[in-house]
C-alpha cells in the first residue's frame, strides 16, 4: 500500500509541527510550507495527495492560493480557518476547497476528514459511476470531468460538491434524509453533521437554482431531508 502524500500550508510552527507529527504517525508522507508560495512551489514539485490549508497566510490570502491551486491541479483541498461566519465558509468552497475544519480542531475530527476526502476523491469515475453523463431536464452532469451544464452556463464542482449532487440527481423526486446524505457523501461516522450538509445545500443552490430563495430542483422537506426535483 502506497503512502499518501499530504502537503500542509500554515504559518503556525506549533500547527505545522502537530499535523506532522499527528499525520506521520498515522502513515502519511508529510510536507510542511509556511507560506502560500513554498505551498504552490511544493505543489509543483511534489505532487500532493491531499492539501491542508490555512486560509490566513504571511504572503497571500488562502482563498486566492486555494483558487490557484485549483487553477492548475484537481488535488483534494481541505481548508483550516478560525473563520467562523458562514460566508467564509461559502468563499472557501467557492475558491474550490473540497472540505474544511474549524480551529481549534480535535485530531480525531481532522483525520477523519482527511480519510473521507481522500475516499472521495481516489475513486476514477468509471469506478463509482453509472454512466459519464447524467441528465435530468435542463441539468446535465459529467461525471468525469465533475462539470455542472444549466441551459448555456457551465460551473466546476468540487469532488463533496459533485458527489452530493450525483446522490440527488441520481435519485430525482425521492426524499433522501439528512443521515443519508451525509453518510454517503462524508462516511458514516459524520451521521448527524447536519450542519455541514446544509451549508453544501445552500452552496449547490447557488450554483444550480435561478433563485437560490425560491428553490425548484433541491427542495427541503424540514426534518427530514432534501430531494431534487427534475
Amino acid at each position: 500500500m502506497r503512502e499518501f502524500k499530504v502537503l500542509v500550508v500554515d504559518d503556525d510552527p506549533a500547527i505545522l509541527r502537530l499535523l506532522e507529527l499527528n499525520l506521520t504517525a498515522e502513515n502519511y508522507r508529510v510536507q510542511c510550507a509556511a507560506s502560500g508560495r513554498a505551498g504552490f512551489d511544493l505543489l509543483h514539485t511534489w505532487h500532493p495527495d491531499v492539501v491542508i490549508l490555512d486560509l490566513i497566510l504571511p504572503d497571500m490570502d488562502g482563498m486566492k492560493l486555494c483558487q490557484r491551486v485549483r487553477e492548475v491541479s484537481d488535488v483534494p483541498v481541505i481548508v483550516l480557518t478560525a473563520r467562523k461566519d458562514e460566508k467564509y465558509l461559502v468563499q472557501s468552497l467557492d475558491a474550490g476547497a473540497d472540505d474544511y475544519v474549524a480551529k481549534p480542531f480535535r485530531r480525531e475530527e481532522l483525520l477523519a476528514r482527511l480519510r473521507a476526502v481522500m475516499r472521495r476523491t481516489n475513486v476514477t469515475p468509471t469506478e463509482e459511476y453509472s454512466s459519464e453523463e447524467i441528465m435530468r431536464g435542463e441539468i446535465t452532469l459529467n461525471c468525469k470531468t465533475r462539470q455542472l451544464t444549466i441551459g448555456e452556463q457551465h460551473a466546476k464542482l468540487s469532488h463533496t460538491e459533485f458527489k452530493l449532487l450525483y446522490l440527488l440527481v441520481t435519485h430525482a423526486n425521492k426524499l433522501l434524509t439528512y443521515d443519508e446524505l451525509v453518510s454517503k457523501v462524508w462516511g458514516p461516522e459524520f451521521t448527524g453533521d447536519t450542519e455541514r450538509l446544509r451549508t453544501y445545500i445552500r452552496y449547490l443552490r447557488q450554483k444550480v437554482e435561478s433563485d437560490p430563495k425560491s428553490p425548484k430542483h433541491i427542495l427541503t422537506e424540514h426534518g427530514i431531508g432534501y430531494m431534487f426535483i427534475g
